[in-house]
């Protein structure tokens, strides 16, 4: 009977424990929605991205770490679909800066590296400062949290 009750106490131990790093480990998660900016590695080069405060960046940041292959158009942004729909709440800006982090459609992640007048509507995730240009081929990019 004693063991039993041992077995018992150890299960129930172990079972806290557990549950306690999952609940940790959600809770930092979940934490990650008060983000203001994150890091993007652009063919090795370091920028930020800084973060609107919107429901489509909160989602987005949940998707975090990204490792992406971003391609070419009208030379004047790269993009990617995402596998992941996010919410959206698109309007046209009339206007593209360059660096503008947007999202296109529901899934389709935009950076745009020169500024122009636009009819289309995106729904703005960030920006990036001091971006160069990107050039005409497709780029490798990691997006992630900065180091804390």
């Amino acid at each position: 009977m004693r063991k039993i009750i041992i077995y018992i106490l150890i299960m129930a131990f172990s079972t806290l424990i557990f549950t306690g790093c999952t609940l940790k480990k959600e809770e930092r998660k979940t934490n990650r929605k008060d983000v203001d900016s994150v890091k993007i590695i652009i063919n090795n080069k370091e920028y930020t991205i800084n973060l609107e405060k919107n429901e489509t960046t909160t989602s987005f940041i949940k998707l975090l770490p990204l490792e992406l292959t971003m391609n070419e158009l009208n030379g004047n942004e790269k993009y990617v679909y995402l596998e992941n729909a996010l919410p959206t709440d698109s309007n046209n800006p009339k206007h593209i800066n360059v660096g503008d982090v947007m999202l296109y459609g529901n899934n389709c992640l935009v950076i745009f590296y020169k500024s122009f007048d636009t009819s289309y509507s995106y729904t703005r995730i960030g920006h990036i400062d001091n971006l160069e240009e990107l050039g005409k081929d497709n780029i490798k990019v990691k997006i992630d949290y900065k180091a804390d």
